[in-house]
């Protein structure tokens, strides 16, 4: 019975395990919003976005990044918690 749970069911996690690595990987793309501010910062300093907009983007993604920087850092130190 182990030789058959490992054969099929032991390839069906792993591929599980990558697909949501990937996943949050794509959903907590630190690079990603750490270009979005940069990009942000320079429309604002060329004019081509109000003061009003670029304060509350700026937020936005302050607030993406630092979330995104916790759930990377929970995967990697692997104590994931789960909020109810």
């Amino acid at each position: 019975m182990f030789v058959l749970d490992d054969l099929l069911f032991r390839p069906f996690v792993g591929i599980v395990d990558a697909l949501h690595s990937i996943a949050l990987d794509e959903l907590y793309d630190v690079e990603a919003l750490e270009d979005e501010l940069k990009e942000n910062q320079l429309l604002y300093e060329l004019g081509e976005r109000p003061e009003e907009e670029y304060r509350r983007r700026k937020e936005e993604l302050e607030a993406e990044l630092e979330t995104a920087r916790d759930a990377h850092e929970q995967l990697s130190s692997g104590r994931v918690e789960v909020k109810r």
